[in-house]
């Protein structure tokens, strides 16, 4: 949660007519530990984006990722060149994504 209100991933408006918003939905999860006892609870916030059909409301889906070797060889270059580096948590990439149009959601519980 403290992820999604720090990135501003969205703000609560008003629907605008002739607009569709997709629901969404809470997923709960437990990571285990290797003795098998609870490490920790985790949750996320997914939009029910299966209710969307190819062609009308989306057209390309895909997830950046990135690979080990690729990071060491960009890093590699920047202290080459003195460049700065910043870093950005891969665990919310999603996050710093632009969209090219608007969707709407209806609001969680």
């Amino acid at each position: 949660m403290e992820s999604i209100l720090q990135n501003h991933t969205w703000e609560l408006v008003n629907l605008p007519s002739g607009s569709k918003s997709l629901g969404c939905k809470w997923v709960f999860k437990r990571k285990m530990k290797s003795d098998g006892t609870i490490d920790k609870y985790k949750v996320r916030l997914v939009i029910k984006g299966y209710h969307q059909r190819e062609g009308l409301d989306y057209f390309d889906t895909y997830s950046p990722v990135s690979i080990v070797t690729s990071i060491r060889v960009i890093l590699a270059i920047a202290t080459l060149r003195n460049f700065e580096v910043h870093q950005m948590d891969i665990k919310t990439i999603f996050l710093n994504g632009d969209l090219e149009k608007e969707i709407y959601m209806e609001q969680s519980e």
